[in-house]
This record gives structure tokens, C-alpha cells and sequence, in this order.
């Protein structure tokens, strides 16, 4: 038996490693160990032989059938592989091709909100101005009159950067902004007056629930020139919240507050009526709601950036773009602002080729 084994042997590692592909390789696979193989039909004689033979040809059949098992295995692992390198050389995909989609992107409600701003502020002769998100302490408090124990300095409220710069007189402590006020700063320091900007862009606070996040937007205005008044201010936020709205009937109450960088200091609240459950801007028969802080620009702050306050007068106001979005287009959450939902996105979010305008009706 001993030759047969040798010859069969030869013959299916023979036959294993011509096999031209997966199919053939199948075919050798079944002829050598399938229920009626050549392999399987040689262990079935061990039953039938003596003790003496068993232990001699036992051995010498088990060997064949692992010699072929692996040769199949390793025939079959290069098939398989000669396969996918023929697979991956005949298959292209172009990435720069558009894939298929459900539908198109959408732009975001707060970008939405940011192009309307830009929009009504132009057409009052605001330029928009942009300034770094990563502070220095002093064009983020000192120059804006909040002293060092102020509570907005405090670590809890802010996010710090670590370490000290040296500066001279401007401690160069890197926070990351607080508000957009520093652009207002900026703004003063780089061009002479009269000046007229709205400054919008992300702010941080260390601050996180239904109406709050870490991380929000932000607008702010200044007017910086001769004989400004606080008719001046009122005039432009209420024709600036008629626009945004885009109602007539807006009524504005003007609070007196507290901002170390103004004085006088307002908080402006606009009245809300309720239509079918909600409240809705516009009107005063259902209350008031706080929308925007304002004030006249404070004389230390037009010192601080190198201009007379007895020749110079301004007014400045700021108020959340989150908040703007969620009393325009009923958001009742933040936090869904940010979490990237893909169906909040698709809801709220506005067609790209179809974005509101001024010029084609903000609401549309």
C-alpha cells in the first residue's frame, strides 16, 4: 500500500496546485476527503485491519490526508487572493463623482441666521467685522472695563489657556473669548471713527443646560461717533427687530441694567402676544421678553482704546444668534443646535438653493 499512497499523494498535491480556481480546487477537495473520497475510502479500511497493520498504515494514511488538507488550504488562500487582486485592479470608484443621495444639505439655522443679521445691518450701514476666538484678557475684560474681581473672570465662568505672556501694561493672558465684545475693541484700536459694525461670531462660557452651552453665537453692534444719543440705539434696534421678525406691531421696553462697558446700561425686552398656544414676537398683550442687553459706549472703554469720550460717543448692544433663531423659528432646545442630528438638521435647516433673503422676503 505504501506505493499507492506515495502515487496518490503526488497525484492530488499535483492536481491541488494546477487548479486554475476556486471551482476546480472544490472538485479536487471532494475526490480526495468527501463522503465517497479517496482519502475518506483508505480510512475506512483501518477498521478492517489487524493491530500490526493498523500501526503501520495508520500513520502513513492520517499524513495523507493532513499533506492535502493543507495543500488545499494554501491553494485555496492564494485563489482567493489572486481573485481580489484581479477584483481590485478591474473596479474603479471615483470619489469625485457626486454619490446618490436622499436629498441635499441643508444650511444651518444659525448660518441662516448670521446671513439675515449681515443683511439688515447693511442695509443700515453696519460693516461686519470678525476678530480672534482665542483672546488676550485684556481685549476680553481690562480694556472693556471689568475689573480683575469681576465674576466673569472667575474659572468656573470662563475657559482660560494656561500660562502668562509677558505684554507690558496688556497682561497677555489667553482666554477663550467670552463674548464678541474684544471686536468691538479691536475695531476701535485699528480704525479711526465714526464707526459703525456688527461683530458676530462663537463665544464660550462655561455654561450647559436646556438654554445654555458651552459653546454659542453671538452679535454685536457699535456706533462709535459725534452727538450719539440713546435715541440713536432704540431707533436702530427696533428697525432691526422689525426686519428680523418681519413685523411692524414690534413694542421695545428698555430696562435699566448693569454692563461695566456701558453707561447707562438697558436691558431690552420686546413684547409677545400667544397665538394658538405659543408666544409669538409682536404686540404686547401677552408680555415681555428679554431679547438683547444695550447701552451707551462706557467713557473708560473710549479711553481704553485711545479716543477722547468728550469728543466721542457711541452705543453698543449684543444678544444671542442661538436665542434669535429659537424665537424666530420655534426651537425650544439649544442643545439640539449642536448635537448634530441629522433629522433635526432636516427639519429646521434651510435648502441651500433656496435660502431666505432680505430681497426675496426673509421668510419665504
Amino acid at each position: 500500500m505504501s506505493n499507492e499512497l506515495d502515487h496518490m499523494r503526488e497525484h492530488l498535491l499535483t492536481a491541488i496546485a494546477a487548479a486554475p480556481a476556486l471551482d476546480a480546487l472544490e472538485t479536487v477537495r471532494v475526490d480526495a476527503l468527501g463522503k465517497q473520497g479517496r482519502i475518506t475510502q483508505l480510512l475506512k479500511t483501518l477498521g478492517k485491519m489487524s493491530p500490526e497493520e493498523r500501526q503501520v498504515e495508520g500513520p502513513r494514511i492520517h499524513g495523507l490526508r493532513e499533506a492535502v488538507t493543507e495543500a488545499l488550504a494554501t491553494r485555496k488562500a492564494a485563489l482567493e487572493q489572486a481573485a481580489l487582486d484581479a477584483r481590485l485592479a478591474s473596479e474603479r470608484l471615483d470619489m469625485t463623482l457626486p454619490v446618490e443621495t436622499s436629498g441635499f444639505g441643508t444650511v444651518h439655522p444659525v448660518s441662516q441666521v448670521m446671513d439675515e443679521l449681515a443683511e439688515i445691518f447693511a442695509d443700515l450701514g453696519f460693516a461686519v467685522a470678525t476678530g480672534p476666538e482665542v483672546e488676550t484678557d485684556w481685549h476680553n475684560f481690562t480694556a472693556l472695563n471689568i475689573p480683575e474681581t469681576h465674576p466673569a473672570r472667575a474659572m468656573h465662568d470662563t475657559f482660560y489657556l494656561a500660562g502668562v505672556e509677558p505684554g507690558g501694561e496688556r497682561t497677555v493672558r489667553r482666554v477663550l473669548r467670552t463674548h464678541t465684545s474684544p471686536v468691538q475693541i479691536r475695531t476701535m484700536l485699528d480704525q479711526k471713527p465714526p464707526i459703525r459694525i456688527i461683530a458676530p461670531g462663537r463665544t464660550y462660557r462655561s455654561d450647559s443646560d436646556a438654554t445654555h452651552t458651552p459653546m454659542f453665537h453671538q452679535v454685536e453692534g457699535l456706533v462709535i461717533d459725534k452727538g450719539i444719543t440713546l435715541g440713536h440705539l432704540k431707533w436702530t434696534l427696533e428697525t432691526f427687530l422689525k426686519a428680523f421678525f418681519e413685523r411692524d406691531d414690534i413694542v421695545l421696553r428698555l430696562r435699566p441694567s448693569y454692563f461695566p462697558f456701558t453707561e447707562p446700561s438697558a436691558e431690552v425686552d420686546v413684547g409677545y402676544t400667544i397665538e394658538k398656544g405659543k408666544r409669538v414676537i409682536g404686540g404686547s398683550g401677552g408680555g415681555w421678553m428679554e431679547v438683547l442687553g444695550s447701552g451707551m459706549v462706557h467713557p473708560k472703554v473710549i479711553e481704553a482704546c485711545g479716543l477722547d469720550p468728550n469728543e466721542w460717543q457711541g452705543f453698543a448692544f449684543g444678544c444671542g444668534i442661538d436665542r434669535l433663531a429659537m424665537l424666530k423659528y420655534g426651537m425650544d432646545d439649544l442643545r439640539a443646535f449642536f448635537d448634530g442630528d441629522i433629522r433635526w438638521l432636516k427639519h429646521y435647516g434651510f435648502a441651500s438653493l433656496d435660502v431666505p433673503t432680505l430681497s426675496g422676503g426673509v421668510g419665504a
